[in-house]
């Protein structure tokens, strides 16, 4: 007797003339690790008119999701072994299970859940792991799988539990031809804009936790810069419901986005207990989950700038510290906040700070994937990743679409920064970007990612940078040699300084 949760339900409206029939048909897909996100995908996977094995470690949690679901094409399994009998070949189990492993030497729950899957798979079998993975576990996992004889995909699934049940943006990642085997479930699930499908085929081995990661980077820019406009309303007198009406105008407009739409829907928010705004009873720490983190890492390997997504990092870590902070600021002295700007008048300001600054987040971003898949030779196409943003994901603005349309008309890119549409953008909004930072500056409010994007332009723009005292340094103290501007590039010169004593 086996454990399998089987049963049946109504013919839905469109279906095969069997899809009804559950106990005598194989599931079309399988899905281990029922937390939140699981739960939904298994509907949305569902509801698109597939049938889904679901099994959790728990098993009590598996019978509470089918029994909460009556009438649904689901079969939960007791045991793994149930579990794998129960799906079609070649069978497709998608994982999400937490991932923590982050080198080649680390193993970790996604590890354990493969290695109890390997002995009861077939060739060609499909394992999918859908959590956020560090992509140079995910090509581990790849060469190993491969090695067996199974085919595994990395997929970065963006857009939190609404994405999930809903329509997700997914960047799988892995070998083609496993990618056209899951093309129609993937696609199906993902969410639609202009009705294309917000998933692609990323590219080989990690290439798509890869990119998933790179997208949380530029979520973490893009969530701080929103705070820091946030922050500078809030001293200059704004109240929490004030503030919240600009964010649902801003999302009327240029900056429409899914971050812009949900703080100001956050600052709307009143507490039923007290009556004051959630927002402001919130401690101001912050958690992450490590892909900010890695993001630095790799950009820092790849010799790529991101500094606005740099200074959110920092910025989240720096608050964590609230303690330290309470203390500091009884000893630290700054300026009085004295903000004299009309209200109206800031509003634009800071619209327009925000606006250039998220451009300089996306386009650090999209530097950081180009130029590792190059130098992966992963084959990645930037205006399709963008066009995948689009929709379902929590970075999805409108100017995703601008941005697909940049590199779309012109592959080779170099920055996004220089697309005519961007060009544009940034020279209208320029000066009143620059303002807001030296306002912010002048009255002692910290905008790190302001200020970061802001240099970011203002040095990716000058022709010549301070560097060659740099360079003299570097050979004053190390003979590290110097290139002159009066030789042909690539000549290296040394000068012997004068001795400096003391």
């Amino acid at each position: 007797m086996t454990c399998l949760s089987k049963i049946s339900f109504a013919k839905p409206k469109g279906a095969g003339k069997d899809r009804f029939q559950i106990m005598s048909k194989k599931s079309d897909f399988g899905l281990i690790g029922l937390a939140v996100m699981g739960q939904n995908l298994v509907l949305n996977v569902e509801s698109r008119g597939f049938q889904v094995s679901v099994y959790n470690r728990t098993t009590s949690v598996t019978d509470e999701f089918i029994a909460k679901h009556p009438g649904k094409a689901l079969v939960g399994a007791h045991t793994l072994e149930e579990f794998v009998q129960s799906l079609a070949m070649p069978r497709k189990i998608h994982i999400m299970v937490k991932s923590t492993a982050v080198a080649d030497s680390d193993r970790d729950a996604v590890d354990a859940v493969i290695e109890q899957l390997i002995p009861l798979l077939a060739k060609d079998d499909i394992i999918i792991d859908g959590g956020n993975s560090f992509y140079k576990t995910t090509e581990r996992r790849d060469v190993y799988l491969a090695e067996k004889g199974l085919r595994f995909i990395g997929a970065g699934v963006s857009g939190g539990e609404e994405g999930a049940r809903k329509g997700p943006s997914i960047m799988p990642g892995g070998p083609a031809s496993t990618w056209e085997v899951m093309k129609p479930i993937f696609e199906s699930i993902a969410a639609k804009v202009d009705g294309e499908p917000c998933v692609i085929h990323i590219g080989p081995g990690g290439a798509g936790h890869y990119v998933k990661m790179i997208h949380n980077g530029i979520e973490y820019g893009d969530m701080q810069l929103i705070c820091e406009a946030y922050n500078i309303f809030k001293h200059a007198g704004f109240t929490t419901d004030e503030m919240a009406a600009i964010f649902n105008e801003w999302n009327e407009g240029a900056m429409q986005s899914y971050l812009i739409q949900i703080s100001g829907k956050a600052l709307e928010q009143k507490d039923p207990e007290t009556g004051a705004s959630i927002v402001e009873l919130i401690v101001d720490k912050a958690g992450q989950k490590g892909t900010g983190q890695w993001t630095l890492m790799n950009a820092a390997e790849n010799g790529i700038v991101i500094s606005t997504i740099n200074a959110a990092v920092e910025a989240r870590i720096l608050s964590s510290k609230k303690k330290a902070r309470v203390a500091a600021s009884k000893l630290l002295t700054g300026p009085a906040v004295n903000i004299t700007t009309a209200k109206a008048e800031l509003v634009k300001k800071v619209h327009d700070a925000l606006y250039a600054s998220k451009i300089i987040s996306y386009a650090q971003g999209l530097d950081l994937i180009k130029s590792m898949g190059e130098a992966k030779k992963w084959g990645l196409d930037l205006g399709r990743i963008a066009s995948i943003w689009r929709g379902g994901c929590i970075i999805r603005a409108r100017f995703l679409n601008s941005i697909t349309d940049a590199y779309r008309e012109n592959p080779e890119l170099s920055n996004l920064m220089l697309a005519p549409f961007f060009i544009d953008v940034l020279t209208q909004t320029q000066q009143n970007w620059r303002e807001v930072v030296s306002l912010a500056t002048l009255n002692g409010i910290p905008c790190p990612a302001f200020s970061a994007s802001l240099g970011y332009y203002d040095s990716y723009r000058a022709e010549r940078l301070p560097a060659n005292l740099l360079q003299a340094q570097r050979d004053f103290f190390g003979a590290h040699t110097y290139e002159r501007t009066d030789k042909p590039e690539g000549q290296m010169f040394h000068t012997d300084w004068p001795e400096v004593i003391g």
